[in-house]
């Protein structure tokens, strides 16, 4: 099964996340993260419930809480043993190096960021692909839309615990105006 690296900057954005690992729960792709990038998340994650004004005790709570989420649903995506590879891919940010490092130990065939700039393809692996989360989700959904189909499906049917209970549509609208995923989101609607 092709394993790619989420980046943090993925991972971050709710319906983003629930999507791309809708896809990966139902067997599309296999995820892969480092200690790091979970950690990142959990601090992004906190702050981004703050400033929308849950109290900070709870924020963090609830950060924590998807971090087991996670962890529990992905049990083979934590990538160990990384850390002695971090530092040989002289990236332009040296905190990026770990992300490099987890995608080679982990056997990703890619990593998705929205970060390009930071990962000069002359410094990776030669194996190793750099996409966009658009490009992944359309190379993903097109595998198999049908089963796409039933991940976002299942999205909709878990959402409405913290907020408006989504449709598909919503949810496929979402996907397009705040991601950037249309060419993914035309192949969904063609499998309706």
């Amino acid at each position: 099964m092709f394993t790619a690296l989420l980046d943090t900057c993925v991972l971050w954005p709710s319906l983003q996340r629930d999507f791309l690992l809708s896809l990966a729960a139902e067997g599309m792709y296999r995820p892969a993260w480092s200690s790091a990038i979970l950690e990142e998340l959990e601090l992004h994650e906190a702050r981004k419930l703050v400033q929308r004004e849950v109290d900070a005790s709870e924020a963090e709570s609830r950060a924590a809480h998807l971090i087991d989420r996670m962890r529990q649903a992905f049990d083979d995506a934590e990538i160990q043993g990384w850390e002695g590879l971090e530092g040989t891919y002289r990236l332009p940010d040296p905190d990026d190096e770990h992300v490099v490092a987890a995608a080679v130990v982990g056997g990703a065939g890619a990593i998705v960021t929205h970060n390009l700039k930071d990962f000069p393809s002359e410094r990776l692996p030669h194996h190793l692909a750099l996409l966009t989360p658009a490009e992944f989700a359309l190379n993903t959904v097109a595998l198999d839309p049908r089963r796409a189909l039933t991940a976002v499906r299942e999205i909709a049917q878990r959402s409405g615990h913290r907020g408006p209970r989504l449709q598909v549509d919503d949810i496929l609208r979402v996907l397009v105006d705040r991601y950037g995923l249309v060419e993914a989101v035309d192949l969904l609607r063609s499998a309706d």
